[in-house]
């Protein structure tokens, strides 16, 4: 199977390394790559948060990276698979993170918390809707809370 996916648009923040922590001071500029036109980004404006597809190129794919770990390397947390946790190094370097958009500008997007680092290519953008996001009460591991404590 051949699978082929390309940039729409590029993150252009301060952040050069991927660092773990304090995402939500990092103010991010999300733009369009030069083939998409800024139609694509029409009627955007009436959401306050998107979901932003990226690929960290930054990253390690999964291997050499390993199949499980302790996150963060600590050792108080569980040693778990790499699908039951949200880091950089991934089987395809995909990730996906829900970010509060605050502007839209004629070929570029401005919003907060978004976790990549500048230059990183984006796959999609995509609104949240009320219906798109989970549902009643969230179960999850005691560790992921911990660590998201400083993670924004």
């Amino acid at each position: 199977m051949n699978l082929s996916v390309r940039a729409v648009a590029y993150i252009r923040n301060e952040r050069s390394e991927a660092l773990d922590d304090n995402w939500d001071d990092v103010a991010s500029t999300v733009e369009l790559a030069a083939d998409v036109p800024s139609d694509a980004l029409k009627g955007l404006s009436e959401f306050s948060h998107v979901e932003i597809v990226f690929f960290a190129d930054w990253a390690e794919d999964v291997p050499p990276a390993p199949w499980h770990r302790h996150p963060r390397g600590n050792e108080n947390w569980p040693d778990v698979g790499v699908f039951a946790q949200r880091n950089k190094d991934r089987p395809n370097r995909i990730l996906l993170t829900t970010v509060e958009l605050e502007e839209v500008g004629e070929r570029f997007l401005r919003v907060r918390g978004l976790d990549g680092i500048d230059g990183t290519p984006v796959l999609d953008i995509k609104p949240v809707f009320r219906w798109s996001v989970p549902r009643g009460e969230l179960r999850v591991a005691t560790w992921s809370e911990e660590l998201g404590e400083s993670y924004f």
